[in-house]
């Protein structure tokens, strides 16, 4: 639909996609696994991951534990980064070893579809009660009702501030677990700095609540989990590579300060930090150029490289370490996606040639949304490498990406369109070979 600050924006954009009629019920809410086909079976084995649960229920009304950290505000610096559970610079997830014994057929699936789907959005945690979360994740639901199979999404990738005010164990079942009863599929990601919080007198340590939940060594219920049936995920790390197929994903730790977004110590500005994270995003793109990779390559963090929030700022000392792993391995990412700002925002790098989408999606359902410092028409050039293409600071949504061979493409989906429609809001389409943008 056509937003009152990007009058010169079409109306809507071309369907990509159709859907089959909107499951009855709660909601948007299908059955768990509704609309996904048998070679995308959630897990149900004994020992193996399950997503969902079997039964859909209504969306809950109120909070079993309501947030009474909201006014703590002190926040005395950088925490470290855990340590990752392999010794390699690069740790790696596969999309199969997320799916199990079911791995390989899907991946495969997959392959032979030419095509995956996935889910992103941030900031999806609430300490003011569940129905804005509820909204997105019921919006996000509906797309695994699809009259095509090759169009059901294969995993949701979090981009962090997943529980408010602080990461602490006891807001997991309402602000994740809870929201996501429904969704019938994996949900990985990165932490937000919400997330690696604790309180000044706090015993737990920094993320203790998102490594037992994300970097479990095998998946197994969650003592977070209010008996629901979502098993853990076996992330290797906070940071991490997530290889799956047709896209591969860098994830950094931005830490916990609400500004500026840190992955390194800076030259020695941050010394409870190291070089780790610079190590491993350039032994990985080191290892994307020499496999010669021609997939889709995406950079995740919290905090936002660019934003012209009101409430957050941009992270150019951060933008400043990724450039530098990316001119020294030769390599530059077909997108960077990030959240923290409590909007959409979607702006144009050019850099080395290439043009780049640096895509902010913080509205997966954090109340209230922040505005943009200015209400500017779309595109609004910033200066000569950088374009803001578009934004919307009104509406809770989240990202739908498909990639193929050749292409990559990143969608913008408002939740107040409602499950039945399929079309974006926002899209732009990434040439994976030529890098340019359109």
């Amino acid at each position: 639909m056509a937003k009152p600050h990007k009058p010169n924006q079409p109306a809507k954009k071309s369907a990509t996609r159709s859907g089959g009629a909107p499951p009855s019920g709660s909601g948007a809410n299908p059955p768990a696994g509704a609309g996904t086909p048998a070679s995308r079976p959630a897990a149900t084995s004994s020992g193996s991951p399950v997503f969902a649960q079997p039964v859909p229920s209504p969306d809950p009304t109120a909070f079993k534990d309501p947030v009474t950290d909201c006014k703590e505000t002190d926040v005395p610096g950088v925490e470290p980064v855990p340590q990752p559970s392999t010794a390699a610079a690069e740790p790696i997830l596969t999309l199969a070893q997320v799916y199990g014994s079911q791995g390989a057929a899907l991946a495969q699936t997959i392959q032979n579809a030419g095509q995956i789907v996935f889910h992103c959005v941030g900031d999806t945690g609430s300490d003011k009660g569940p129905g804005t979360q509820s909204l997105v994740a019921d919006k996000m639901v509906s797309d695994f009702s699809e009259d095509n199979a090759d169009d059901v999404p294969s995993f949701y990738y979090h981009l962090g501030d997943i529980v408010y005010y602080f990461g602490e164990g006891a807001y997991y079942y309402d602000q994740f677990y809870e929201p996501y009863r429904n969704y019938p599929g994996p949900i990985l990601g990165i932490p937000g700095n919400h997330d690696g919080i604790v309180y000044p007198a706090d015993p737990a340590t920094t993320l203790a609540a998102y490594l037992r939940n994300f970097c479990a060594p095998a998946p197994a219920p969650s003592p977070d989990a209010g008996g629901l049936r979502r098993t853990t995920m076996i992330q290797p790390a906070v940071y991490y590579t997530f290889d799956a197929p047709f896209v591969r994903i860098l994830g950094l730790y931005s830490n916990v300060l609400e500004d500026p977004g840190v992955i390194s110590d800076q030259k020695g500005t941050y010394p409870t930090l190291d070089q780790r994270q610079i190590t491993f995003l350039t032994t990985a793109l080191q290892r994307v150029k020499s496999q010669k990779y021609l997939g889709a390559l995406i950079i995740a963090t919290h905090h936002p490289p660019f934003t012209g929030d009101s409430e957050h700022g941009a992270s150019p000392l951060m933008l400043q370490d990724i450039d530098n792993a990316c001119t020294a391995a030769g390599v530059w990412p077909h997108a960077v996606l990030s959240g923290h700002a409590h909007n959409y925002q979607r702006y144009t790098r050019t850099v080395n040639n290439y043009q780049i989408p640096y895509v902010v999606a913080g509205c997966g359902g954090h109340s209230p949304l922040s505005k943009l410092r200015s209400t500017v028409r779309t595109p609004y050039k910033i200066d000569n490498t950088l374009t803001l293409a578009s934004y919307d600071d009104t509406d809770y949504g989240y990202l739908r990406i498909v990639v193929n061979a050749a292409t990559m493409t990143i969608e913008f989906h408002p939740q107040s369109d409602g499950g039945a429609t399929k079309t974006p809001d926002d899209d732009v389409t990434i040439n994976l070979a030529a890098h340019t943008v359109s």
